[in-house]
């Protein structure tokens, strides 16, 4: 029987062991930042492409009526419609480009942060593209089902006939989100594992991912509250970044739009830094969880 575990409370420890290797936080700031820099790069290039084609004041957006959300919500409808075919040509090459491109970087740079973690694994970058790639189709389908959660909120609760529910529709949103954050918390634990039992145990990808649905009740706890729990973290540091680029805005008029800008930026990499390193902390926990449950003397 494994020695008894504190659960969440050994992610105190597992923080202070990350925070004192910043090469990990590196690895996985590198791999990261690597598709998401040219990503936005391309997104930015494209979009400048499409108001080319078809100019904002083409659409009517300059005469959307900002003192009336519901008739402003009709008029961006309008202004999307002049977009809708521009926008959905690009992401038809788009999100498999940047799948793929995701699916090998992943592969690669977790594939290089485990082997910092532990030294004594086998580096299989081509077994753990796979395993990624399952994950990444995981999040898409969780993504896609809270986007059909929503759609079906605004239609539900939202008419332009002057009896629109706008508290039903807040109640309604917040409630689907959060159940769809916790949803991805619990199901999402077994494909961040399999990487792990496939490399620690030396077993083929989807040996491994059958695996990490076997691990036990006691194991499969501390996975699922860990996952939890840094899912929880992870929105905390989303609000505090939220809070640092607001906090400037009651000196606007003597800090100037630069300072404010440079706010927000510092505020955004701030908030990505921490997402970057609070997933290695997840996957050190997940490591130690594996160490004490099913290590192997030695290792």
């Amino acid at each position: 029987m494994a020695r008894p575990v504190r659960g969440t409370q050994t992610l105190v420890d597992q923080m202070g062991w990350v925070f004192n290797r910043p090469l990990l936080t590196g690895i996985e700031l590198a791999w990261r930042w690597s598709l998401g820099v040219p990503f936005l790069l391309v997104c930015l290039a494209q979009a400048r492409h499409i108001l080319r084609a078809v100019p904002l004041a083409d659409t009517g957006f300059d005469n959307i009526d900002t003192q009336n959300p519901w008739v402003a919500v009709v008029q961006l409808a309008g202004v999307w419609a002049h977009y809708q075919s521009h926008v959905s040509a690009v992401l038809l090459w788009l999100v498999p480009a940047a799948a793929v491109a995701w699916v090998i970087l992943s592969g690669v740079g977790r594939s290089l942060v485990l082997k910092r973690m532990e030294s004594r694994v086998r580096i299989r970058p081509i077994a753990m593209m796979s395993l990624q790639a399952i994950w990444l189709v995981l999040l898409g389908l969780t993504l896609s089902c809270w986007f059909r959660a929503i759609q079906w909120d605004a239609a539900t609760h939202i008419t332009f006939d002057g009896n629109a529910d706008l508290i039903g529709y807040s109640i309604w949103a917040i409630f689907l989100s959060l159940g769809f954050f916790s949803l991805w918390a619990f199901i999402s634990w077994p494909f961040t594992m399999a990487p792990l039992l496939m490399l620690l145990e030396d077993r083929g990808p989807l040996d491994a991912l059958a695996q990490s649905f076997r691990l036990g009740s006691v194991f499969t706890s501390k996975l699922m509250e860990i996952n939890l729990v840094m899912g929880i973290v992870k929105l905390m540091v989303m609000v505090l970044a939220m809070v640092f680029s607001a906090a400037p805005l009651p000196f606007s008029d003597q800090l100037g739009p630069d300072a404010l800008h440079g706010v927000m930026a510092g505020a955004t990499v701030f908030y990505l830094v921490g997402n970057d390193f609070f997933q290695v902390v997840r996957l050190k926990s997940f490591v130690e969880f594996w160490r004490t449950f099913r290590g192997l003397p030695g290792l």
